[in-house]
């Protein structure tokens, strides 16, 4: 499969930076590296607000940051419509890196493409806090934006989960912990590539095990860091293609990266939810890495990804109400 020309210009930028793989560094190292990611980034996506909030979750005090969407196109917004959309969302990182901060660029983005508040998550990291933390914060996020929607101007009927990565992981579980808890639930969830299984044995890890960004080994590290004990791993809230039963699910949209080592499993956890009922809009992007919608301002097909989730969420929780976007795939 041929590279997309700006995926393969990140590449050869990256090897030619010769930084040490993350398997092979020290867990504070890692993260030191991503934070100095961030920094070419480029300017914050200016919203109308951003708040920082907390609330105790089941292993302590978890952090949240509301970013209020500028208007569109001189219209008015959620920033001052009550009460509004949101989007709960988790950051990707592995479940060991990422915060608050390494990830506003792309929360804010969305919140203003979606015309809904997004609710960054700073749950627990691995391997300080292993499974299922991240995932039990994860539900705690989901339940206290739902149950707390009133204070903040949202409405808990228009409540959507997302992330990428292990925050498309973790989403994916919240979702499955609320339908079996019977409590509140979100009304839609946008899963970025995600981290959807344990087996690390699919074509896709195969094909890209090397030189595609996130390596196979790379991949293998956080799951022993996130979920030491292997026995452990088919847990569907780590690897939710393992759960028995999806119906019942919110609707979704599956976004994936055509050389991206967690692309096969991915669209396998999108093809379970439309064979189990849940209408499910799975695209793929093809010739890029994982991690390009993160890098929106230097990949055309990530700032197309940004604006097909917030296409998807006005229209699964817009003004509109809750309502699944039409099911389809690309």
């Amino acid at each position: 499969m041929p590279l997309d020309p700006q995926a393969r210009d990140f590449l050869d930028r990256l090897a030619a930076a010769n930084l040490k793989p993350i398997e092979s560094i020290p867990v504070s190292e890692a993260r030191a590296q991503m934070d100095l990611s961030t920094h070419f980034l480029g300017p914050l996506p200016h919203v109308a607000r951003a708040e920082d909030r907390h609330f105790e979750g089941p292993g302590g005090t978890i952090r949240v940051r509301l970013l209020r969407p500028s208007p569109r196109d001189g219209a008015d917004s959620s920033a001052g419509r009550h009460p509004a959309p949101a989007l709960v969302y988790f950051h990707g990182g592995g479940w060991v890196l990422g915060n608050l901060t390494s990830h506003e660029h792309i929360c804010r983005a969305i919140a203003n493409e979606a015309g809904a508040v997004v609710i960054a998550v700073d749950y627990r990291l691995a391997p300080e806090h292993r499974f299922p933390a991240a995932a039990e914060d994860a539900l705690a996020a989901t339940t206290w934006a739902i149950t707390r929607a009133e204070e903040f101007g949202l409405d808990a009927r228009r409540i959507a989960v997302g992330g990428d990565s292990a925050g498309g992981n973790l989403a994916a579980a919240a979702c499955l912990m609320a339908r079996d808890a019977g409590g509140p639930r979100p009304a839609f969830q946008v899963l970025v590539y995600p981290i959807a299984d344990c087996g690390m044995d699919t074509g896709s890890y195969r094909e890209f095990a090397d030189g595609y960004f996130l390596t196979a080994a790379e991949m293998a590290w956080y799951w022993d860091q996130y979920v030491p004990d292997r026995g452990r791993r088919p847990d569907p809230l780590a690897s939710p293609c393992r759960a028995q039963d999806l119906r019942g699910l919110p609707p979704a949209l599956v976004i994936t990266a055509g050389c991206d080592v967690l692309r096969d499993e991915g669209e396998l956890y999108a093809r379970r939810l439309q064979d189990s009922g849940v209408p499910t809009t799975l695209s793929r992007y093809e010739g890029t890495i994982h991690g390009f919608v993160r890098r929106f301002p230097f990949f055309d097909q990530g700032r197309a990804a940004i604006k097909e989730i917030g296409r998807a969420v006005r229209d699964a929780i817009g003004e509109g109400g809750p309502g699944p976007s039409t099911p389809s795939v690309l």
